[in-house]
């Protein structure tokens, strides 16, 4: 089941916050190496986990399995003040313009191959239909180029802002994907019956 979190209900979602916190951690610091980020309590928070962050979780027999973060372009995000070397032109500002972080998902339930898996169908289905509910289209994603494909392939129109730099250990790609009812409708049929 996906979670939208955001400041007007966090104060009911501690405990799943926290997991979620715990599963960024293993994710990025533990599996990924992103050493600058450990933290001794285990959990993975920057200075972006604010009252503009909306948090995405998705739970399956009430363990947090799934996660993403989506911050607002008008405001500082990793883009605009952690990453700007990623971007060659004007940065995209908006209302509309997302930015998409922190996209993680529980090692057993990743997907294999070319399929996405229910969880990370879920997550990307989540952010469609999120942003449409409230006249967002497009989404800033600094990602392995590898995802390129797999975006297209899912009906996002993908346009990169620069090109790919090494981070952390990993080649990696700014982009904005645009997003529209075609896209969810794709995301639908990849989900199958």
């Amino acid at each position: 089941m996906l979670h939208i979190i955001t400041s007007e209900n966090a104060d009911t979602y501690h405990v799943e916050m926290d997991e979620a916190f715990r599963l960024r951690h293993k994710v990025f610091v533990e599996e990924k190496g992103w050493s600058a980020l450990r933290r001794d309590d285990g959990r993975e928070i920057d200075r972006f986990d604010d009252e503009n962050a909306v948090h995405m979780l998705f739970t399956e027999d009430g363990r947090v399995v799934g996660y993403q973060r989506m911050l607002p372009s008008t405001r500082p995000h990793l883009l605009s003040d952690v990453l700007p070397q990623l971007c060659e032109e004007e940065q995209p500002v908006g209302p509309n313009i997302w930015e998409w972080t922190r996209y993680c998902v529980e090692a057993g339930r990743r997907e294999r191959g070319r399929m996405l898996s229910p969880v990370a169908n879920a997550l990307l289905s989540g952010i469609v239909e999120w942003g449409l509910d409230r006249g967002i289209d497009t989404i800033i994603i600094e990602m392995n180029p590898l995802w390129l494909l797999r975006l297209v392939q899912l009906h996002f129109r993908v346009v990169p802002l620069g090109r790919p730099l090494v981070i952390e250990g990993e080649e990696t790609l700014a982009v904005t994907a645009s997003f529209d009812r075609r896209t969810l409708a794709k995301l639908q049929e990849a989900r199958g019956p």
